[in-house]
């Protein structure tokens, strides 16, 4: 057996992953965990990047642009955009409100607001289902949304896919099950009214990609007790196959939270917690032992006013990005300040995608 030599170089080298980020004005910057500094820059023709998403297969990330509602696909092998086109026309403007592909990666299920430009005015459309077709480059149809729906988030709210493509889930206060081809309600989990003991409401949190898994939803989820109305919070999974609901609570929730990360190993977990306001806010790290449920270490940390929290593809890193020409880096082990990568390029809040 040969000798194994670590140096602190291929230590970096042997855990380092990849980071793809949106920025300004119109581009996704690759970035190296072990060089920390930036490899590539993958140019977009559509414009600024607003949102990006990762294919269950993490062989495809979806942009979607701001200047002109453009898509643009991106091959992670080659890092190279392999289709792009816009929505917009001359009179008639398109607000995309993220969005997320089907399994065979064909189309593209969102939200959409239609702006059409009239001789004296614009007409704002009310929020609509939308379909849009990748390689006919176009929307293939629209579905107006219920009264009530539009009145929810102004008809946004994230959506999810089942294994087999037939069925979208969109998450908001409750779950509602639409039918793909057409979107008709199939079913609603009300969420306000669970069956879990002691519970009084639960509320769905933004997707967790660090611990998301094909065919589930895996979520920050805040509730409620039904005595003293307590705010709780914790990680919720919803299988997208069986419709069934979890929730394993973890501690009171604090004012706001920003993100919630969980190591490759699913032994640990980290978000960043406000609490307090302007002069008086107060921001920190909280580390998490899944195995208990508890709380294991708390770091204060500089607070920002727009940030995203982010973790690196091995879990041994925290990143606090966003809005900015910086990644601050941070030990997960010690929730110490390590260093600050300067990527001389402001990115968007767009996201981040980290792969091994």
């Amino acid at each position: 057996m040969k000798k194994l030599i670590c140096t602190l170089a291929a230590a970096c080298a042997a855990h380092a992953g990849t980071l793809f980020l949106g920025a300004y004005p119109n581009s996704v910057l690759v970035f190296d965990e072990g060089q920390g500094k930036i490899v590539g820059r993958i140019p977009l023709t559509t414009g600024l990047p607003s949102s990006l998403r990762l294919s269950q297969d993490r062989k495809t990330i979806y942009v979607t642009t701001l200047d002109h509602s453009g898509v643009e696909v991106i091959d992670v092998a080659t890092r190279k955009v392999t289709n792009k086109f816009v929505l917009d026309t001359e009179t008639r403007r398109y607000r995309l409100y993220g969005g997320t592909p089907d399994p065979e990666g064909k189309l593209i299920y969102t939200t959409t607001t239609e702006i059409d430009k009239q001789a004296d005015r614009y007409e704002i459309a009310k929020p609509k289902y939308t379909v849009i077709d990748l390689s006919g480059q176009k929307i293939a149809r629209t579905v107006e949304m219920p009264r009530e729906e539009q009145n929810a988030f102004g008809g946004r709210g994230g959506f999810e896919v089942s294994p087999d493509g037939k069925y979208l889930y969109q998450f908001r206060e409750n779950v509602i099950i639409l039918n793909a081809a057409d979107f008709k309600e199939v079913d609603r989990i009300d969420l306000a009214k669970p069956e879990l003991p002691g519970l009084e409401t639960i509320g769905f949190g933004g997707l967790l990609d660090s611990i998301s898994e094909p065919g589930q939803r895996v979520t920050l989820v805040i509730s409620t007790d039904p005595v003293v109305h307590n705010r709780v919070f914790g990680i919720g999974r919803f299988d997208l196959a069986t419709r069934k609901f979890s929730f394993t609570p973890i501690g009171p929730a604090p004012a706001a939270m920003s993100g919630f990360h969980v190591a490759p190993d699913k032994k640990s977990a980290y978000t960043v917690i406000s609490n307090g306001q302007h002069g008086n806010k107060r921001c920190e790290f909280w580390a998490f032992d899944l195995g208990t449920n508890r709380i294991s270490k708390t770091a204060e940390v500089p607070c920002r006013t727009r940030f995203s929290f982010g973790m690196s593809t091995d879990g041994k890193k925290l990143y606090l990005y966003g809005a900015g020409f910086e990644i601050e880096v941070y030990d997960a082990a010690t929730l110490k300040y390590e260093r600050t990568w300067d990527l001389n390029n402001d990115v968007t809040m767009a996201g981040m995608i980290a792969l091994p």
